[in-house]
């Protein structure tokens, strides 16, 4: 790499600590690239053609898909913000609600989930690259899928490892072609397609209720909330003059756009019988010129995972061990890569695994209300963050409130959700007609909990510094 290369996008030598406003020189258009990088994803198809699948016509199921985004991609824009204003990475803004020992819990879990999610995502995009490389005639057996996971996994890892600089390029330079690409294969797609508007098969009004809760957990309010861990990982890095307003609206739109868009076009080919199979749309709508496509739609994948591998490396930081950042990443590509390789061998252990995991983001929606209601509500926007790196910090070890109310929020949550595996189906739900309102109950039981306890609380520290004096 030359001089003026190394220049234009440096290592990423930070940590956890708070970032100097000399390593803060990203904009909140950025901001929106990596977040439509990593949702222009092929998963969102399937998921869009979910609704049609649980009975709901076409034009319900959008309804829900844009609704329900503009909920959680609200609250995800809220805590970039939060991110953008304190130059603080996620799982250390927890150490606010949870005290600097208590918040090693979600930081361990978000550390497992991500590495967990590197093989998963892996897999699903290795997956999709050999079925399109098998109808397009070229077969190479297990060796060939090896040298394709190996591969994918050291693209990501390798941009992983150099840091935020070097995701916040790749998802500049390469989302646009991106989705001028996706843009060409919706229209075309569409254009073969013949619509059913109102056609449903889900008609009295529980069967209905049930998939409008079930598609709003999947790929409605639950999608936005899913990246919430994430948010300020990335935001940090925002310049200090940007305003909260364009880092809010930036970061919002670059899920609800791709997220939408792609949820809508999944939704329509299902709904116009044409299936919503990745690899069977590409290889319809592009026949020969399928194979440089691929490398397109594999970049959703890739940049999810990247986000992924560098947002695991901070949650190990956050928990206290000290060691470089980049060591950390490849640690969790080396996890991951073993993850991947089971997946391979296994692909049956691989689908369950996959079930698994997206039922475990029922965690997310209690800690990020705890996190939320401690930020907004109890501490009115100010924090003091020098003290959320302290030894003897004035927000404690423990906070065994906030540790109370995330329990009985996750008890509440998986009472009300309908997992993809039986383990993962809660009473509440199984009563109500299998309706998931998972996102909803374990947000309000945690937030509700949180807030109580917060306001009788007389340890609550009031904040030394405004966020904005970082």
């Amino acid at each position: 790499m030359s001089s003026a290369e190394t220049e234009a996008v440096p290592f990423d030598a930070h940590g956890v600590e708070p970032i100097p406003p000399s390593g803060r020189d990203s904009t909140p258009r950025e901001q929106f690239w990596i977040w439509a990088g990593a949702n222009l994803a092929p998963i969102n198809w399937v998921l869009g053609a979910l609704g049609i699948t649980l009975g709901l016509s076409l034009l319900e199921t959008l309804i829900v898909i844009a609704a329900g985004n503009l909920v959680g991609c609200a609250v995800f824009g809220l805590f970039n913000v939060i991110g953008h204003r304190t130059a603080v990475n996620q799982m250390v803004l927890g150490r606010a609600p949870f005290g600097r020992r208590g918040a090693i819990i979600p930081g361990i879990v978000q550390c497992v989930l991500t590495m967990a999610w590197v093989g998963v995502n892996t897999w699903v995009v290795l997956d999709l690259v050999m079925a399109i490389l098998a109808k397009l005639g070229l077969h190479g057996g297990l060796a060939l899928e090896y040298l394709v996971a190996a591969l994918i996994m050291a693209a990501q890892l390798g941009l992983a490892l150099y840091g935020f600089y070097a995701i916040r390029s790749f998802e500049k330079y390469t989302v646009p072609l991106t989705v001028l690409v996706m843009a060409v294969m919706t229209v075309l797609a569409l254009g073969q397609a013949e619509l059913h508007w109102t056609a449903a098969t889900a008609v009295n009004p529980g069967d209905k209720l049930t998939a409008v809760t079930q598609l709003m957990t999947a790929i409605g309010v639950g999608w936005g909330l899913s990246w919430l861990p994430y948010s300020a990982d990335y935001s940090r890095f925002v310049r200090r003059e940007a305003s909260s307003k364009s880092v809010f609206w930036s970061s919002a739109l670059g899920v609800y756009v791709p997220t939408v868009w792609l949820a809508a076009l999944g939704a329509c080919l299902a709904s116009a019988g044409t299936g919503s199979d990745p690899s069977a749309l590409v290889i319809s709508t592009f026949g020969v010129m399928a194979l440089p496509v691929l490398l397109l739609i594999m970049h959703g994948p890739v940049a999810t995972n990247i986000l992924n591998l560098y947002s695991c490396s901070l949650a190990v930081l956050s928990i206290g061990i000290r060691v470089a950042r980049w060591k950390v990443t490849l640690a969790a590509g080396l996890v991951a890569s073993g993850v991947l390789l089971v997946f391979v061998q296994a692909d049956s252990f691989a689908h369950a695994f996959d079930n698994w995991m997206v039922s475990i983001l029922v965690w997310i929606s209690p800690w990020a209300a705890i996190v939320g209601v401690d930020y907004l509500i109890l501490r009115r926007g100010h924090l003091d963050v020098p003290s959320l790196y302290a030894a003897t910090s004035p927000y404690g070890l423990w906070n065994k409130g906030a540790l109370v109310s995330l329990f009985l929020g996750l008890v509440a949550g998986w009472s009300w959700q309908y997992g993809l595996v039986s383990a993962m189906q809660g009473p509440l739900a199984v009563a109500a007609n299998n309706t998931d309102f998972s996102w909803l109950s374990g947000s309000v039981v945690a937030g509700g909990l949180y807030y109580l306890v917060g306001r009788r609380s007389s340890s609550l520290p009031v904040a030394a510094r405004s966020l904005e004096n970082r």
